[in-house]
């Protein structure tokens, strides 16, 4: 076994030596500390680069936080595959696209490329709906299909993060209410389709949300609107081409119990265009405008319109509905049985009529 050695006290002269020595091998140039040594050297291993490369460096930090924030605002577009992108998410405020301005957007991105990104927000399926841009939309799908998939495969965009579906859809109309103009039957449609669509509760909630910036005056007007697609969306050819005082006058006759009578009248007639749904619409209509009318309400009449004459049968299953008016008297033949030939017949023999 080792034999253990015995620890002695150093004297008083033997400590004052080793406090000598120590301080003579620590001390450099004064009282600085070789902490301070330590930590300068370790500064120059860790950033060996020359002043001005370090201040490139610390922009290029900068300018990717700042790009960091704008991303998570929306405001830097991003390529989307087309097929992520749904334009049926939200209660859309445009019907469809009049294919003349579609090819001509269509020619514009194909020559110039798409100007401005559409918006989008994301899903919980990793999808994307679409807030705005539909048009723009419609015609680089149109171009995908007509190159094939390598080419317009994606679309720029800018992701938002909207709070609700109410903030999605009024950036959608304010957006179309901007760049190009919606039809008041759409106006009306849109607030229709977010009340059935459970996103509020009542028309009058959905007018007051969807266009809270606008008159009072004009958001009565959309409640009109509304209403004629409520009562008559799934009759009417050509809704669109309503004007604002034409939509006005048919949703006085619907207020008044016209409806059933528009319905009816609208079932039995070959509609081609416009002009030939609003020549039906018209007779009904001024039907309605000819009630006792209340001053003290507003113009509304006193009482509901009489519903309109369902006609009488003349044979071969066709049936006649005359309208007199002052200065006017309107035919209305209706029945699966009228052919083109026969209008024309009638028409020869009314013309005689009055020629002799």
């Amino acid at each position: 076994m080792a034999k253990r050695r015995q620890l002695e006290v150093p004297s008083a002269d033997a400590l004052k030596e080793l406090e000598e020595g120590f301080a003579r091998e620590t001390t450099r140039g004064g009282m600085r500390p070789p902490i301070a040594d330590v930590v300068a050297d370790a500064a120059r291993l860790s950033d060996p680069l020359p002043h001005s490369e370090r201040a490139e460096v610390a922009r290029d930090r900068s300018d990717a936080e700042t790009l960091r924030a704008a991303r998570q605002k929306g405001l830097v577009a991003v390529e989307i595959p087309l097929a992520e992108i749904s334009v049926d998410t939200l209660s859309r405020d445009r019907m469809d696209v009049e294919d003349e301005a579609l090819q001509e957007l269509v020619r514009s991105i194909d020559a110039h490329g798409l100007r401005l990104p559409i918006e989008v927000f994301g899903q919980a399926d990793g999808s994307y709906a679409l807030i705005s841009g539909f048009r723009r939309l419609a015609a680089v799908r149109q171009l995908n299909a007509s190159y094939g998939s390598t080419q317009f495969a994606t679309i720029p965009a800018f992701v938002r993060a909207p709070k609700s579906s109410v903030e999605a859809i009024q950036a959608m109309i304010e957006e179309n209410e901007i760049r190009v103009g919606i039809s008041q039957y759409e106006r009306g449609r849109v607030a229709a389709m977010a009340v059935h669509g459970g996103v509020f509760s009542s028309l009058d909630e959905a007018v007051s949300s969807l266009y809270s910036s606008s008159s009072k005056a004009k958001r009565s007007k959309i409640r009109s609107f509304a209403l004629i697609h409520e009562e008559l969306g799934d009759m009417l050819h050509f809704p669109k081409a309503l004007s604002e005082r034409q939509c006005l006058r048919l949703a006085g006759a619907l207020r008044v119990g016209l409806g059933s009578a528009i319905r009816a009248t609208l079932e039995t007639q070959v509609i081609s265009d416009a002009e030939r749904e609003w020549a039906i619409l018209l007779p009904l209509i001024e039907e309605a405008e000819t009630g006792d009318v209340d001053s003290a309400r507003g113009g509304r009449p006193k009482k509901a319109a009489k519903a309109a004459d369902p006609g009488r049968e003349i044979g071969k299953g066709i049936r006649m509905k005359v309208g007199r008016r002052s200065d006017s008297v309107s035919i209305t033949l209706s029945g699966a049985a009228l052919e083109g030939v026969d209008i024309d017949t009638v028409i020869a023999k009314i013309e005689s009529h009055f020629s002799d």
